[in-house]
């Protein structure tokens, strides 16, 4: 069985980018199991210490998937602090954290127009830093978010189309096991 970890930028319950992210993680193709991580119980990052359990948590859940799904939405031009900080702490030893080799994807949310391209463009930037590898199609980014909700659930069907294509795709370029 292949493993998707998903990872949402966002700590409100009610987020866009959540909403998109269970959409993902309802749909996924056969032979592929879905989790999410939560980010909120991470301290801030301080190398000065190791963490605790709830960091040693989340690198683990890394770790035993076989590739990670963001959903990010983008504050002011880049992705969340708090996803920031999720990924500095999963990201040593440099160059040889749980992130090295490991395949990503991205898609990126926004209540404006433009879906978060930015954000998307930081994160592809930060995870290629850490040697991640990240998935070359088709870049996922949907405008208006939060007018794509229906009580919490992710409702626009052509975007719902095009993601389940590009995991689809991510899926099936995944290394078996």
């Amino acid at each position: 069985m292949t493993k998707i970890l998903g990872i949402a930028g966002s700590l409100r319950a009610a987020s866009s980018s959540k909403a998109v992210l269970r959409a993902v993680l309802a749909n996924l193709p056969s032979g592929v199991e879905g989790t999410t991580a939560e980010i909120w119980p991470l301290p801030h990052y301080n190398s000065d210490h190791d963490g605790g359990p709830e960091v040693a948590e989340f690198i683990a859940q890394i770790a035993s998937a076989d590739g990670l799904v963001f959903v990010t939405p983008e504050y002011n031009y880049s992705i969340p602090g708090v996803l920031k900080n999720a990924i500095d702490w999963a990201s040593r030893p440099a160059y040889a954290s749980v992130f090295a080799g490991k395949p990503c994807m991205i898609i990126s949310v926004s209540a404006g127009a433009l879906g978060g391209v930015r954000a998307q463009a930081h994160l592809k930037y930060i995870l290629n830093g850490m040697l991640a590898h990240v998935h070359p199609g088709q870049e996922i980014v949907i405008p208006q978010a939060p007018q794509k909700l229906d009580q919490g659930v992710f409702n626009d069907a052509a975007i719902l189309a095009f993601i389940d294509a590009q995991v689809s795709d991510f899926c099936a370029a995944l290394p078996k096991a």
